[in-house]
């Protein structure tokens, strides 16, 4: 799809279903992109379809990686708050014939695959052991 294209898409998407910032339909698109060729590279260059668990996963992964510990922070202005918001974008981007989808897809496959939220902010959280004040740190006393 080209990128004039894309954005009349998105644009016609936001007039209709404002729930999310357009900004996260062109994440989400990055996303896939990102786990596709995460999947092109375990597959050997042989592309397939990537099931609704998989492009969570993707997004997360990807979400973490390019924004780090304001990745939940910046899901959430978007309006992004759970792992349905995720599949909701993606059922409207094929509604618009920006994604395509087998038979088997629905939006379902998107229901509480994990806890989004807690999934974006727990790799940036401490751990126990180094909220225990009686553990301390090699060296010190």
């Amino acid at each position: 799809m080209q990128p004039i294209q894309f954005e009349e898409s998105i644009a016609a998407i936001l007039l209709r279903d404002a729930r999310y910032d357009g900004q996260a339909y062109l994440f989400l698109k990055d996303s896939l992109d990102f786990t596709l060729k995460r999947f092109l590279e375990e597959n050997g260059g042989q592309p397939r379809h990537v099931s609704g668990k998989e492009l969570l996963e993707g997004f997360r992964d990807h979400a973490l990686d390019q924004y780090g510990p304001m990745a939940a922070t910046l899901m959430d202005e978007w309006g992004v708050k759970e792992c349905r918001d995720v599949g909701n974008m993606v059922f409207l981007m094929i509604e618009e014939q920006i994604f395509g989808r087998q038979e088997s897809d629905k939006p379902e496959d998107f229901d509480k695959v994990f806890d989004f939220r807690k999934e974006l902010r727990e790799p940036f959280l401490p751990s126990k052991r180094e909220m225990d004040p009686k553990v301390r740190p090699a060296g010190r006393r």
